[in-house]
């Protein structure tokens, strides 16, 4: 294969990430309801450490593993700030339903 090949795989395989990636941040923002609805907390440090393990151990290279965790370090950031945004929206919306508006005038 050519470079525009391998460039033209990487394109495919950057799609296939987009939709694994969307994928998870779905998951992520049920399990951000989930965890708003029984007040658990977003970060779970036990749990990461699981995925960065899980990660490791299914990885086959040529990636470095220390790299892998890196990439998945900034995935799992990102989530936690999809079900933190989840969290707070619902509680601000709950909260402005039972609060008076201040810029309304009787």
């Amino acid at each position: 294969m050519d470079i525009a090949d391998w460039r033209k795989k990487i394109d495919e395989l950057d799609r296939r990430l987009v939709e694994l990636l969307s994928e998870r941040a779905r998951a992520a923002v049920e399990i951000g309801r989930l965890k708003r609805d029984t007040n658990l907390p977003i970060y779970e440090p036990e749990r990461e450490r699981i995925v960065f393990e899980n990660v490791q151990e299914m990885n086959r290279g040529p990636l470095p593993g220390r790299d892998l965790v890196r990439i998945f370090e900034r995935i799992m950031d990102v989530m936690r700030n999809i079900q933190k945004a989840e969290i707070v929206t619902k509680v601000d919306i709950a909260k402005s339903e039972t609060e008076l508006d201040s810029e309304v005038n009787d």
